[in-house]
């Protein structure tokens, strides 16, 4: 997926996450989304990294892209299986 919008701010507040993109646009989106945001302080969420493909959290190993944002996509993360 790519896009040629770009995120050009981000704040998150303690339930969401506010993407300001280059065409005007702002999305909001659940932080029940990302559930490594979700349970961040608020000085991890502060770090975050704007780049052309998307948002990145170093201290969190977090990335979001700006493409899965625009389709509606979540977490991405593979969950391992529970294993009994």
């Amino acid at each position: 997926m790519s896009t040629s919008v770009n995120a050009t701010q981000v704040r998150l507040d303690e339930d969401s996450m506010w993407v300001e993109l280059s065409d005007g646009r702002t999305l909001g989106v659940p932080l029940t989304w990302f559930p490594r945001l979700l349970h961040a302080t608020a000085e991890q969420r502060a770090q975050v990294r704007i780049s052309k493909r998307g948002l990145h959290w170093d201290a969190l190993d977090e990335d979001v892209s700006i493409a899965g944002l625009l389709a509606g996509f979540g977490d991405q993360t593979a969950k391992k299986p529970f294993a009994a």
